[in-house]
């Protein structure tokens, strides 16, 4: 589904990303750690196509399309969603509007018909219920107002609704405690493990690894991937530190 190859990418020419190669299968959930400064947010915002990060050397690929050469927008409709580690709060416009405006453009992206409001109420409704969150949070605008928790669930919210075939999620855990943990985990699990789906998880600790057993770990150290190995690597992670594993 999703094929790096040597891939480079600098911030304000400041080289970040050097030699990365990593592969994803339908139906995997990989999970990248690494210390700060490591590139792992880097990686996800290149993939995503955010500007300022300019890609040098390397190619990727998204079932079969040259994704360095989409637009933003053009990489949501072919089915990447990214998950931030810190949800923006757009004040003004409302959870409903944003996220009705959203998947219809993508839908409009790939020749689809665009779904009525009846329509996408019923989706968005399924979707909020299915993580515990109130309509009426719907109707409030992005996040404004929302704990950490609150925006960590809003944005599982977000993805069901979207429904992308390819989720790079950044540091979701962060800000999340035991319970809103589990739930965000709940979420991940129920949309994403799919046969026909695949996941980047973006993450420094281990905690969210026991709700989301990972199929893959890779320790991204200085710009690429230094070693990889299944689940019991985030565990050995854990238990020494990134100084000795990351070498």
């Amino acid at each position: 589904m999703l094929k790096i190859e040597n891939l480079h990418a600098t911030v304000g020419d400041k080289p970040i990303l050097k030699g990365l190669t990593l592969a994803l299968n339908a139906g995997e959930i990989h999970a990248i750690m690494g210390p700060n400064g490591a590139g792992k947010s880097t990686l996800g915002y290149v993939l995503s196509g955010r500007p300022g990060y300019e890609v040098t050397d390397g190619s990727v690929t998204f079932n079969g399309q040259d994704l360095l050469s989409l637009e933003p927008h053009e990489r949501a409709a072919a089915g990447l969603f990214l998950g931030f580690q810190y949800p923006v709060e757009i004040p003004g416009v409302s959870n409903v509007q944003f996220l009705r405006e959203a998947l219809n453009a993508q839908r409009k992206g790939r020749g689809e018909k665009p779904l009525s409001g009846a329509e996408f109420l019923k989706t968005a409704r399924a979707q909020a219920d299915a993580m515990g969150m109130d309509m009426d949070m719907l109707k409030r605008p992005v996040n404004v107002g929302f704990s950490g928790g609150e925006k960590k669930r809003n944005e599982m919210v977000q993805m069901g609704i979207i429904d992308p075939a390819l989720a790079i999620l950044d540091e979701t855990d962060s800000g999340l405690d035991i319970d809103a943990l589990r739930v965000v985990g709940d979420g991940i699990n129920r949309i994403m493990r799919k046969p026909n789906k695949a996941v980047l998880l973006i993450t420094h600790y281990q905690r969210l690894l026991d709700y989301v057993r990972p199929d893959f770990v890779h320790v991204l150290a200085d710009g690429r991937i230094t070693r990889s190995g299944g689940p019991e690597l985030a565990l050995e992670l854990e238990r020494e530190g990134y100084r000795e594993l990351a070498a």
